[in-house]
């Protein structure tokens, strides 16, 4: 993961990150207020020697001090020494319990012992302290053997006394929130990641770019309203979701497919919106003046014919198997040069007929005589009909669902058409958010408005001699006739008026 997938991550997650830092920082006070303050005080002793006043006896006796610094450290929780301390403060405990109250320690290199109490009173706590260092004081003298004349070699003083302390030790209030909220949101943050690595789902272009190797030619914003109103392109043109069509449509255009313009338009698994797709990229397609050839190739749920609102009984299935002209089937729509071609009966065998003679004799014939050749085919996973399909043509677009669609679907259906030596002409994300982390659009702007989107009137078809490249080659009406269009020729006012 780059830099930019993190800050993503972060994004798309910072309320779960919210959640667990604020729970952090929650317990961390809940654990701090229920908790007895507890209060410590310290005390400490100063070991020395008594020796001559030479400065070899000095330094002797500091030698022996320092020898024994730490076996005196260690007497302080004896109960030599904390015996006389229960019994002077009536304390009523045994020298065990004290014992965990009680701390002692030396500095490196120094004859000072630091005896330091914790007690839930202040006042205890400082009253313990002090009388455990009277108590070492006089157990220290008494344990170490006399000196010739008679006396203890060794002298405790006591250098400072132990003060009540104003603030308790502990629970240390601050320190505990921090450390609370650090370890909520490195929960949060553990978690975001843990998501984004286990979630299977193909979520932005890049995904799909590394599954399918192929160019992301565009993505469709998410439309709440999509079923209502499936022709976005032709009754909305002006909406951030119709101009995604029309980026879709230029990207379309600057494709190398060595001179063809046929495309299977198809996804992994149904419900991604390749159906709509296909129709609203051909609208936008004829509106740019593109002769647009629609064909409804989902011989299995067809939905082309419901969507522009024609009759779909009589189509491609008839064609194929020679029942009738492409010519008499093949409807103009909408006052553009657009030809929609319906599905038409649903045959028992839609895999055969895709893949026969019939049909790639068809495709041939409607590239001669358009610019752009679309066919709405099935997903690729449930039926190997959009993948025998996309073998007779320029290659296939596949639509994938951010958010739905799998790795593991995306790239079984890139499979199916490496499999039959289709060729993937690129992808496009469809039901992007307009909104958060994964979205497209906020790059380009798309969904804030300012930009005067102006719609896009139909532009004349010009005559043409020789099939081009999608992107340079003017509109040519003359050769329809030789497919049965002019039989036809009313039915474009009756469609039109519709």
């Amino acid at each position: 993961m780059e830099l930019s997938d993190y800050i993503r991550v972060l994004r798309k997650n910072w309320l779960v990150i919210v959640v667990l830092t604020l729970v952090g920082l929650g317990a961390a006070a809940g654990y701090s207020l229920t908790r007895t303050p507890i209060y410590e005080s310290t005390s400490s002793v100063a070991v020395s020697t008594q020796t001559g006043g030479s400065a070899s006896d000095i330094q002797q006796g500091a030698n022996f001090a320092q020898t024994r610094i730490n076996t005196y450290v260690g007497l302080v929780e004896t109960p030599i020494v904390l015996n006389p301390v229960i019994a002077e403060l009536d304390l009523g405990i045994t020298a065990e319990s004290l014992q965990t109250q009680i701390s002692a320690s030396s500095a490196l290199n120094t004859t000072i012992i630091s005896i330091t109490v914790s007690d839930p009173d202040p006042v205890a706590a400082a009253d313990l302290a002090n009388a455990v260092a009277a108590s070492l004081s006089q157990v220290v003298p008494e344990i170490e053997p006399p000196t010739t004349e008679g006396g203890s070699p060794i002298r405790l003083t006591r250098v400072s006394d132990a003060q009540p302390a104003l603030e308790p030790a502990s629970p240390n209030v601050p320190l505990n929130l921090a450390l609370g909220a650090l370890v909520g949101l490195a929960l949060g943050i553990g978690l975001a990641v843990l998501r984004t690595v286990l979630d299977n789902r193909v979520r932005t272009p890049r995904d799909a770019e590394q599954i399918t190797e192929a160019p992301s030619l565009g993505a469709i914003a998410f439309d709440a309203k999509a079923k209502e109103r499936p022709l976005i392109v032709h009754a909305d043109p002006l909406s951030p979701r119709a101009e995604s069509f029309r980026a879709l449509r230029t990207n379309l255009q600057f494709l190398d497919m060595g001179g063809r313009a046929s495309f299977v338009v198809t996804s992994s698994i149904p419900s991604e919106g390749k159906s709509t797709t296909t129709i609203n990229l051909a609208i936008a397609l004829a509106d740019a003046g593109k002769k647009v050839a629609l064909i409804d190739a989902d011989l299995r749920k067809p939905k082309v014919a419901e969507y522009l609102g024609i009759e779909g009984g009589v189509g491609l299935t008839d064609v194929l198997i020679g029942r009738v002209r492409v010519g008499e089937v093949m409807l103009p729509w909408g006052g553009r040069s657009l030809f929609v071609l319906p599905a038409g009966k649903i045959p028992p065998n839609p895999s055969e007929l895709l893949g026969s003679k019939q049909m790639a004799t068809l495709l041939d014939v409607l590239e001669r005589d358009f610019d752009v050749v679309l066919c709405d085919a099935p997903p690729l996973l449930p039926v190997t009909d959009a993948a025998v399909l996309a073998r007779g043509t320029s290659g296939a677009i596949l639509v994938a669902s951010a958010g739905k669609v799998t790795r593991h679907q995306l790239e079984g259906a890139k499979n199916a058409l490496d499999t039959v030596g289709a060729k993937v002409a690129g992808f496009v994300m469809s039901m992007v958010p307009t909104r958060g982390p994964d979205s497209y659009y906020n790059a380009y702007g798309y969904g804030y408005g300012g930009y005067g989107y102006v719609q896009e009137q139909p532009k004349a078809a010009r005559g043409r001699k020789r099939k081009a490249p999608i992107g340079v080659v003017p509109v040519e009406t003359g050769g329809i006739a030789d497919l049965g269009f002019d039989s036809r020729r009313e039915a474009r006012g009756t469609t039109d008026a519709s």
